[in-house]
């Protein structure tokens, strides 16, 4: 009677916290420790229950963390402004970012523009996208 509230607290325990993080981190655990509970109430031995809890636990755990993986995997969503990212462009205005002033223009957009190193770029010169911050393209000079 005893394993049966340790194993019933146990798989409480389990499932109130997978209820609160809401990621699947004990589910497996909750598994095991209910097939532990039917084997506590069918009166079999304490490691048997154990095992089967630690049995029961890792197979699911292995079966269905490829899943779990897949479904939380992050996909970075690209923009279009990722696509100018290693393009070259135009100096249209002179960059200066001491200033706040420069603009470039690539594939017929203008954009805002600072450089990479924080050198002062001048009107006309072409210059090469390496990354994009906010609503500005960060540049080099080719």
């Amino acid at each position: 009677m005893t394993y049966i509230i340790v194993w019933v607290v146990l798989l409480a325990a389990f499932l109130i916290v997978e209820g609160v993080t809401a990621q699947l981190v004990t589910i497996w655990f909750a598994a095991g420790a209910l097939v532990s509970l039917i084997l506590a109430v069918l009166k079999l031995p304490l490691w048997v229950q154990i095992t089967a809890f630690v049995a029961v636990s890792a197979v699911t755990l292995a079966a269905t963390r490829p899943l779990v993986k897949k479904m939380t995997k992050t996909k970075i969503q690209h923009t279009n402004s990722d696509r100018i990212i290693g393009d070259t462009a135009i100096v249209t205005e002179t960059i200066d970012n001491v200033e706040a002033t420069g603009a470039v223009k690539v594939g017929g957009i203008v954009w805002t523009a600072r450089s990479d190193d924080g050198s002062v770029i001048e009107e006309g010169k072409r210059v090469i996208i390496v990354k994009i911050d906010g609503v500005k393209a960060i540049v080099k000079e080719v």
